[in-house]
């Protein structure tokens, strides 16, 4: 079994670039040996997940209207850390920002691809522990409510897929998982 990169790119066009992620066109030679064509999107930023655990076993949700799917969604607090810097940083920043939550403790737990179909985007999932109430602070496109309930229920609600978001479902599982339920 090969574990080399059997595709060949032969051009590569930016069709689409923001702030946020770049979208290229490109024409290949894919593992089979004939020309094809991928799209694949680059982020600019790596995805952050924060799964925030209370002592009696409560997790933080935090609910809103996502645009990209035309509907509300309950997921873990999450956002993008710049490529290249502290993913820590950057899960603390979301936290407090998306909650009012400060943790004492933080776990990071994972390394995930969101979608290695179409983009490289790389997510780092943590648990933050030992947990206290500040002041929310959400960016000005954020209309968030925060819903505080037992891990378990969390994981009812990814089997019964109402938890969708990839993120969320790897970090409720995982930790889940540590936790023993």
């Amino acid at each position: 079994m090969s574990t080399e990169n059997n595709w060949k790119t032969l051009t590569t066009e930016t069709v689409y670039e923001n702030a946020w992620l770049e979208l290229s066109h490109r024409d290949v030679i894919n593992p089979s040996g004939n020309k094809g064509i991928y799209g694949l999107v680059k982020f600019k930023n790596q995805a952050i997940g924060v799964i925030p655990i209370d002592e009696e076993g409560n997790i933080y949700l935090v609910g809103q209207f996502r645009y990209a799917i035309d509907e509300y969604s309950w997921e873990i607090p999450e956002g993008g850390g710049l490529l290249g810097t502290d993913a820590l940083e950057a899960a603390q920043r979301e936290l407090k920002e998306e909650t009012g939550l400060v943790a004492g403790k933080w776990t990071k737990f994972a390394r995930i691809h969101t979608s290695n179909s179409a983009t490289n985007e790389e997510g780092f999932l943590f648990m933050a522990e030992e947990l206290t109430q500040m002041d929310a602070e959400p960016e000005d496109t954020e209309d968030l409510q925060v819903w505080k309930l037992p891990l378990s229920e969390a994981v009812e609600m990814v089997m019964r897929s109402e938890i969708t978001d990839s993120l969320s479902v790897c970090a409720i599982l995982m930790t889940a998982r540590l936790k023993g339920i």
